[in-house]
């Protein structure tokens, strides 16, 4: 997630503020925790990235990349414990926000150089979104144009004019089929037809041993298919 040309740990950081400063009654610094502290309330530092499960991405559109940022939330001075408690409290009875009492290892503090003090850690989803391609602009004024719609007859022959019944005729963009009949005839009703742009139907023709392809022209009154076995 990304807001306002910010990056997604900016925004991340910015919205969890945003909402422990209402649920704390006052204003949340960012920082790190310090050694000595005269402040009273609250700091919240982001402490780590984690992984998150990804989704897949299918087509032309790419799927965000999902990370958790975890932070840590820690009382900063004597007065900080009323704010902490209303944190947490905010935190278990909407779930906005899930937390982990996970906070008490004397390493972490000794990173810091801070004295161990009560904290929560808060885990907030974050994403990097890729943009989405921009379409091409139209330059020309959209024409609709109607495609005739036909129906496409033919025979399939062997070698000596024979008729072959029983072929499957397939028309390859549409996937509708047929058979021939006892004269090798055969019959394919609403063939798609461009009259402004003609181009070749594609047929697959199976049946007695043989798999092979025809381009046809639609525009032919009887179209002869003839089918011959492979020679060796």
């Amino acid at each position: 997630m990304s807001t306002g040309g910010r990056g997604p740990i900016e925004t991340a950081t910015a919205e969890l503020a945003a909402w422990l400063t209402s649920a704390a009654g006052e204003p949340v610094p960012i920082g790190p925790p310090r050694a000595c502290d005269d402040t009273t309330g609250l700091t919240l530092w982001p402490l780590e990235l984690r992984p998150a499960r990804q989704t897949r991405s299918s087509g032309a559109v790419r799927e965000p990349y999902r990370f958790t940022v975890r932070y840590l939330l820690c009382v900063s001075g004597p007065g900080g414990m009323p704010r902490l408690d209303r944190v947490l409290t905010a935190a278990t009875s909407d779930g906005s926000y899930p937390v982990a009492l996970e906070a008490g290892e004397a390493a972490l503090w000794t990173a810091f150089g801070a004295t161990p003090r009560p904290a929560l850690l808060i885990d907030v989803p974050a994403q990097v979104d890729h943009p989405t391609p921009a379409a091409p602009p139209v330059l020309q004024p959209l024409r609709l144009r109607q495609l005739e719609v036909r129906a496409l007859t033919g025979r399939v022959v062997g070698p000596e004019d024979q008729p072959l019944a029983a072929m499957r005729v397939e028309l390859s963009s549409t996937g509708s089929a047929t058979r021939t009949d006892p004269e090798g005839r055969f019959l394919i009703a609403g063939v798609p037809h461009d009259p402004e742009q003609p181009s070749p139907v594609r047929l697959r023709l199976t049946g007695r041993g043989l798999v092979l392809t025809a381009d046809v022209d639609p525009a032919e009154p009887d179209i002869v298919i003839v089918c011959a076995p492979p020679t060796h």
